[in-house]
């Protein structure tokens, strides 16, 4: 299994969203990671940014990536923090550090600088994913971007951030993942359910992951475990558990599609440098 979404920090880095008192208030190394991943049968494991807050961030999970590379098998930046840099530059920078993927994130598509917008094409031309981690309307700004540009991989973190089901309607959740499912280009990342879902019996989370499955299907669809923010919540087995649930209707190769192929087709795990 390939996790495709894990982070590492150091809180005297930066990370200003990590407050003192916060049970991630805490240095979470490459050590850690693959403690966390003892036992998981894990093939390797996709970092994305944490929000240090600075352009230096991908230099950082670049050098990660090159040192421990049976661990880390690629990685994703953070998008929103090279605003100010014009698409030549940009596509310079990607050409030196070369990670899978770009992460643009905000409270919603309108929300992201529009500097920061303007460079998706150079990660649609360079065959680097653009990864979204918006708090309204995820899936619907997916589809709009996708169509946009046919040879960019737009994926969706967390299931498109639904709602709790013990607290609101996911019903416009429901259908914006229909209407997602018809951009080919779009893939669904089933992360974060053990934070976004706390409190939510585990049969009805995965019946949430498994309408995603279904509309997607496996070859559309990853797993990851958001460590260590799902550690208030449970550890990365336990969240990883919670993902795979979501697979319950699928073969066993349909399945192993979701949990390696599919991983290392959209990352450009082959072609990485």
């Amino acid at each position: 299994m390939i996790d495709c979404h894990a982070h590492l920090w150091d809180p005297s880095g930066g990370y200003p969203w990590i407050r003192p008192g916060s049970p991630h208030f805490t240095t979470f190394t490459v050590d850690d990671l693959a403690a966390s991943g003892a036992g998981l049968e894990l093939s390797g494991t996709i970092l994305v940014e944490a929000s240090r807050g600075d352009a230096g961030e991908i230099l950082l999970l670049r050098d990660l990536r090159l040192r421990h590379p049976d661990l880390i098998l690629g990685y994703v930046g953070n998008l929103n923090v090279h605003a100010d840099l014009p698409p030549s530059s940009f596509r310079e920078l990607m050409g030196e550090t070369r990670p899978n993927g770009m992460r643009l994130g905000g409270a919603s598509w309108e929300a992201t600088p529009a500097s920061a917008r303007a460079l998706i094409p150079v990660l649609a031309d360079l065959g680097a994913a653009l990864e979204l981690n918006l708090h309204v309307d995820a899936l619907r700004a997916a589809a709009e971007v996708a169509g946009r540009h046919p040879a960019l991989t737009v994926i969706v973190d967390h299931l498109g951030n639904p709602a709790n089901l013990l607290t609101g309607d996911v019903s416009g959740w429901r259908e914006q993942v229909r209407r997602a499912a018809r951009v080919p280009n779009v893939i669904m990342k089933i992360s974060g359910l053990l934070t976004q879902q706390h409190g939510v019996p585990h049969k009805r989370v995965a019946e949430l992951a498994g309408h995603a499955v279904e509309s997607f299907g496996p070859d559309r669809c990853v797993v990851g475990s958001d460590w260590p923010i799902c550690l208030p919540r449970g550890s990365r087995a336990d969240s990883l558990r919670l993902s795979e649930r979501g697979l319950a209707g699928l073969t066993a190769d349909e399945r192993a599609r979701v949990l390696t192929a599919t991983a290392s087709r959209v990352y450009n795990l082959d072609g990485a440098g």
